[in-house]
């Protein structure tokens, strides 16, 4: 079974490492940290010079990989070989490529640590693959849950000794989306600009992540939460003067995991605030705010909101509707939401 990360990556920080590894899967975030955990400590800074061979999938053939792997060390008890972006390896797919590759896998040379880093998932049908699962370590790193992203955002925080406000966290976790490396990008901006002992909060992430104070996704849900017709509109106007900055689809996925949110909050039989927030998998801090909604909007209005959102989300394709601009659509959809 193909083995986490997390799991991974603590076995490797007590070393030794081992001789095969295999690093795929639909989230690059991850795939990296071990990519470059290889790069610079699989062998001392003085035995790289003539053990260390990062290579790049388009320029690699089966054949070129294979005379890496089987060498022996010079100087030194072990080598690195390490593809990036594997997936580009020439020939790969070929059947006796495969077949030499599997070989190699079924018997490594113990001196040689080689790894195959791709950017894509792998066929885990395939004999090699199989092969890596069985004789090495393969580490599959999928895309991760909107549900685990405030969970993963504090604990990247905490791991850098910051705090993070729940709104804060909210407006990461809804206006960056899952991008693990983008998210970990801005959050060592903003690292890298905090006081000794300032925390992050939402003015930190208005300023270093470039969202406007008054006029973003965030402060358009809290409208509408509220049923504030003059300041959605007021919101929608200023997206429609902005399309680039202020594109749909990211407004609908926000409001659609909402609403979605809400009708659990209709159909809960326990409303208490500990218990929604365990039950919609949210921070105490915003159960408030589903409350609320639970109140502006009935079962039926809230089902009829999320029957509007799926219109408007077809609409931004082109589905039914022809030619139709994303500054109508969003218009429409908030006067139909408030209704």
């Amino acid at each position: 079974m193909p083995q986490t990360f997390e799991s991974v990556w603590k076995d490797l920080k007590k070393g030794p490492m081992g001789p095969l590894y295999l690093l795929a899967g639909d989230e690059p975030f991850y795939i990296d940290q071990l990519t470059d955990f290889f790069e610079e400590n699989a062998l001392p800074p003085g035995a790289r010079d003539f053990n260390q061979f990062v290579l790049y999938g388009k320029d690699v053939t089966i054949g070129t990989l294979l005379s890496h792997a089987k060498r022996f060390p010079m100087l030194s008890d072990r080598q690195l070989v390490l593809v990036k972006e594997a997936q580009d390896i020439q020939g790969l797919d070929a059947k006796d490529n495969s077949r030499f590759l599997e070989d190699y896998i079924l018997n490594p040379l113990p001196s040689t640590t080689l790894v195959l880093s791709f950017k894509t998932s792998v066929d885990e049908r395939k004999s090699w693959v199989k092969a890596f699962d069985k004789k090495g370590i393969y580490v599959s790193s999928k895309k991760m849950y909107d549900s685990r992203l405030p969970d993963w955002i504090a604990g990247y925080c905490h791991d850098k000794g910051v705090k993070i406000s729940p709104k804060a966290l909210q407006m990461v976790t809804e206006f960056i989306g899952n991008d693990l490396k983008r998210i970990s990008n801005e959050l060592e901006k903003i690292i890298l600009n905090l006081k000794a002992d300032e925390s992050i909060q939402a003015e930190t992430v208005e300023r270093y992540v470039g969202i406007s104070r008054e006029f973003n996704n965030f402060e358009l849900q809290k409208a509408i939460i509220q049923r504030d017709i003059v300041r959605s509109n007021l919101i929608v106007n200023h997206f429609s003067k902005n399309p680039k900055d202020n594109p749909i689809q990211p407004t609908l996925i926000i409001l659609y995991n909402f609403f979605s949110k809400l009708l659990l909050v209709h159909a809960a039989s326990d409303k208490s605030e500990r218990a929604l927030a365990s039950s919609l998998g949210v921070n105490p801090y915003f159960v408030k705010d589903y409350l609320l909604a639970s109140r502006n909007y009935p079962l039926d209005k809230a089902a009829q909101v999320i029957g509007l959102l799926r219109q408007a989300d077809a609409a931004s394709k082109g589905v039914d509707v022809g030619s139709v601009s994303e500054e109508t659509i969003l218009k429409d959809l908030v006067f139909k939401i408030l209704h």
